[in-house]
């Protein structure tokens, strides 16, 4: 059964129905990974944030797509950088991802990384990085969609990921 609707339908206005947190609840029941992107400032200083809006845009060229609120205060930086890294994180890795994802507070202390083949850093136990150059910038509501093309990745085999789902992290599979 072709459940798609008909063409006329498809840029017509929707009034919504839903209250924004909603909306929010129900996304929170599409469970995903987590990473934290960083990058180098043009000020040479480190910045970083968790994400869970992750994932692959094409192999050829390799692409990859995450998206950011247009009011993050990280925002300008991404908004020039030439690189940035998109670290996946472990299931070991669940208060550094808390971390990153704090506001107000220094998310670099204590964080050990190395600098990659690109010069961002990338999070020493992460199970894969994606360095990636700045592509495209796609306006998306209150959000931009960041396109970048992989220049370098690298990856562990064996180690769980983290999860995020329904507003929590999970360092155990979800069955």
């Amino acid at each position: 059964m072709n459940r798609s609707l008909p063409p006329e339908h498809l840029h017509s206005p929707v009034s919504s129905s839903f209250s924004e947190r909603e909306f929010r609840n129900a996304l929170g029941q599409f469970a995903t990974g987590v990473a934290v992107v960083t990058a180098l400032a043009p000020d040479g200083n480190k910045v970083g944030l968790t994400i869970s809006s992750f994932n692959s845009a094409s192999l050829t060229p390799p692409l990859v797509l995450w998206s950011l609120m247009k009011t993050a205060s990280s925002m300008p930086v991404f908004e020039t950088v030439s690189h940035y890294a998109i670290n996946v994180m472990g299931a070991h890795q669940k208060e550094l991802a808390l971390q990153f994802s704090r506001k107000g507070i220094d998310r670099w202390a204590g964080v050990e990384y190395e600098v990659g083949v690109t010069g961002v850093p990338l999070l020493a136990g992460a199970i894969a990085s994606f360095e990636c150059r700045n592509g495209p910038h796609h306006d998306a509501g209150d959000h931009v969609i960041l396109v970048g093309e992989v220049a370098h990745c690298q990856h562990v085999v064996g180690v769980p990921p983290l999860l995020y789902h329904g507003g929590n992290f999970y360092t155990e599979q979800l069955i």
